[in-house]
């Protein structure tokens, strides 16, 4: 497999893509719950590596954990295993859940994307809202690509903007509940009694192995699961009901027919 190009930011860049700052970056720095960055020059950069650490640090504090406490933490690990094996957990924990990559576009194509936008701008407003686009100096990134180019389909097939947006809105909610069910799982039976057994170093393989395992199953439990609701759901839908008995009335126009002829 070809090596892995490292990505490289600056210390603005990195802050942005934990969603920290700078100041918080350079604190863990200080307190030693982040490494020096590489310097080129005068510039220093970042890299995997040190996005990795500030997302690990961002879900230990949300379970609870001080900055201490997280610190006492990382050491007690880097002490009991090699640092590989802590840097092999941060990669898998901390890894994206899609490949899919932003894209930029000008206010121009969104409005051929989505005319309907054109005479009422609350819809580019509840975009921003739900993140959908994320305005620019000279345009909007979009996080999501493919989810946009969604939006614009059922736009063209007669599916109003404003009703997908809402739609979206239900969807998005739903799957946080699912995301947050699915993390307990880890959470309850892997995680914590870890943590109960005091977090030795020589089991951080064994959790890794397991985070590992398990990621892949969210997004094929979801998949089957949703595959088997749609199914149940057309079938339900008033479309299948309509063809159903468009069906039965040919069927028994056929039946008719031909006791006729007979």
């Amino acid at each position: 497999m070809a090596k892995r190009e490292t990505l490289r930011w600056t210390i603005d860049e990195l802050a942005r893509r934990a969603e920290t700052t700078t100041r918080n970056v350079r604190n863990y720095q200080t307190q030693g719950l982040v490494p020096g960055p590489t310097m080129v020059g005068r510039t220093g950069y970042y890299d995997e590596g040190h996005l990795g650490r500030l997302r690990l640090i961002a879900q230990l504090q949300g379970q609870g954990f001080s900055l201490a406490g997280i610190a006492e933490l990382l050491n007690a690990w880097e002490q009991g295993r090699s640092l590989a094996d802590l840097l092999g957990f941060e990669e898998i924990l901390t890894a994206p859940w899609s490949t899919e990559r932003p894209e930029f576009m000008t206010p121009q194509e969104l409005l051929e994307m989505f005319p309907e936008s054109v005479d009422d701008p609350a819809l580019a407003i509840r975009a921003i809202e739900l993140g959908l686009i994320v305005p620019q100096d000279d345009g909007f990134l979009v996080p999501s690509p493919s989810l946009l180019r969604t939006g614009a389909e059922l736009a063209a097939v007669g599916v109003p903007l404003a009703a997908t947006q809402d739609a979206l809105a239900a969807l998005r909610d739903d799957m946080n509940r699912v995301a947050a069910r699915l993390v307990g799982l880890f959470e309850r039976y892997i995680w914590k009694p870890y943590v109960e057994a005091g977090m030795p170093a020589d089991r951080l393989p064994e959790i890794t192995d397991a985070l590992r395992r398990t990621r892949p199953l969210a997004a094929i439990s979801v998949h089957a699961v949703l595959a088997r609701a749609m199914a149940r759901a057309t079938a339900a839908s008033t479309a299948a009901s309509a063809v159903a008995n468009a069906a039965y009335a040919a069927e028994r126009g056929s039946a008719s027919t031909a006791q006729e002829v007979s």
